[in-house]
């Protein structure tokens, strides 16, 4: 697919992205040319107007269509502490998959109880950590699971609070690699084997375990909501079974997350409102239809909050033009700050940050820095023609970029910027060369014999 460049006042843009009288590209006010020369690039900058208009619109429109409503942001599509100020603010819980997530959540100030832990390989120390921070809840994944937990909450003075993650066995259009909700998935126990099943009669046994609902998530990057109400459907008939065959009553649900974001600009995502409406219709004619109270149902977005606030910006560095074939222009980023065109075939937009006036126009490949033929961040993208220290801004970059970002080629990790009320903040620092060997040591071990 060939990318077009994207007009910073569509819908791709943070809210407060807008040109100057000089045509140069700006977020709050703040020519980005500016955060460049302070911080250098690659730099990762997020509009918190943005953060916090789509954590307010989520928490707002649920609460419009369902009465006993709760928002999390999923911590695995961008976390800092920063984020984490602000998603308090905004009064969002959040949702962990690791014991660095959960430190990370604590640490920022979001309170024990308003987090969720999930995981399909939860470690002895990272269930530990979470029992003895006293979290709202432990999301079950497996059968072994439930094993580790009996085991370290057998001399608790109260019942750890749980929930158990279902596998509804539910097909989405969406890549491969997100999707979860299918029976053939690391994630979840599956409710048409019966395991599921099974899983509620043990824990239901355990006295220092507390089932308090079920857990599912069909897949990320939805634009449908075909997949997730199917699986509520799933989820709450298997929740009036377990009533009828254990006497557990509904107390919590969540359907998960994956609310899809633009790309491009011929993306046409589903709007929140339309989401939160749909989901809350579906939840209370399923509860009615099985006699069942309504539960506290909680929604995960992470993408659909983090993802449209961001901005990568490159500096342009080598043109190579292959006459007949294509035109590469590398930019001094690429797969180890954003992995996600190597590992999902993403498709991203771009932007020239200065002023295009007077620029020919030109179908290039954005390439980068990395020694792998695979890392490239746009395929084919017609933008005015680039020259080395140019600037270059992606815009929805904000989730499940910097989130996966490494040190490959020891490259550094970029910094972060936030900016909002017309102040830029570096939230998070640029790595320097020592940070690459800050673990390196000469430890040697004594091992028993």
């Amino acid at each position: 697919m060939t990318a077009t460049a994207a007009d910073p006042l569509s819908n791709l843009w943070p809210l407060t992205t807008s040109r100057n009288d000089d045509g140069v590209l700006c977020v709050g006010g703040i020519p980005l040319p500016q955060i460049a020369a302070a911080v250098g690039t690659p730099t990762y900058i997020y509009d918190v107007a943005t953060l916090r208009s789509a954590a307010a619109t989520f928490r707002d429109a649920f609460a419009r269509h369902y009465p006993k409503s709760r928002v999390v942001f999923a911590g695995k599509a961008f976390l800092s502490t920063a984020l984490i100020r602000i998603l308090r603010e905004e009064r969002l819980g959040l949702d962990v998959v690791s014991g660095g997530e959960l430190f990370a959540g604590l640490q920022g100030g979001m309170p024990a109880h308003e987090i969720s832990m999930h995981g399909n390989n939860k470690s002895r120390e990272e269930l530990e950590d979470a029992i003895a921070a006293g979290i709202g809840k432990i999301v079950i994944d497996n059968e072994d699971e439930i094993d580790l937990l009996i085991e370290l909450t057998r001399d608790l003075p109260a019942p750890v609070p749980v929930m158990l993650r279902l596998n509804p066995g539910v097909d989405v259009h969406t890549h491969k690699k997100i999707s979860t909700g299918l029976a053939d998935s690391k994630f979840g126990l599956p409710i048409s084997s019966g395991q599921a099943a099974e899983a509620v009669a043990r824990i239901v046994a355990v006295p220092s375990l507390k089932l308090l609902g079920y857990h599912a998530h069909v897949g990320s990057q939805l634009f449908e909501a075909d997949a997730i109400l199917a699986a509520i459907d799933e989820q709450l008939a298997f929740a009036a079974a377990m009533r009828d065959a254990h006497g557990v009553e509904l107390a919590h649900l969540s359907p998960g997350g994956g609310f899809g974001i633009a790309y491009l600009g011929s993306d046409r995502p589903m709007a929140i409102e339309s989401w939160m409406r749909m989901l809350g219709e579906a939840i209370i004619r399923g509860c009615r239809q099985r006699q069942l109270d309504l539960p506290v149902v909680t929604i995960e977005p992470g993408r659909a909050i983090a993802g449209p606030a961001g901005i990568a910006l490159y500096t342009v560095g080598a043109r190579k033009v292959l006459p007949g074939i294509r035109t590469y222009v590398s930019v001094d980023g690429g797969m180890a700050d954003n992995i996600r065109p190597t590992l999902y075939d993403a498709v991203y937009s771009a932007d020239l940050v200065a002023s295009a006036q007077d620029r020919p126009r030109e179908t290039v490949t954005i390439a980068g820095k990395f020694c792998e033929s695979g890392d490239v961040l746009i395929e084919r993208i017609d933008l005015p023609v680039l020259a080395p220290g140019d600037l270059l801004a992606l815009p929805a970059v904000g989730a499940y970029c910097y989130a996966m970002a490494s040190n490959y080629n020891f490259a550094r990790r970029p910094a972060v910027v936030f900016i909002e009320d017309a102040v830029a903040t570096v939230v998070r620092r640029r790595e320097t060369h020592a940070d690459l060997l800050g673990l390196d040591v000469t430890n040697v071990l004594q091992l028993s014999s």
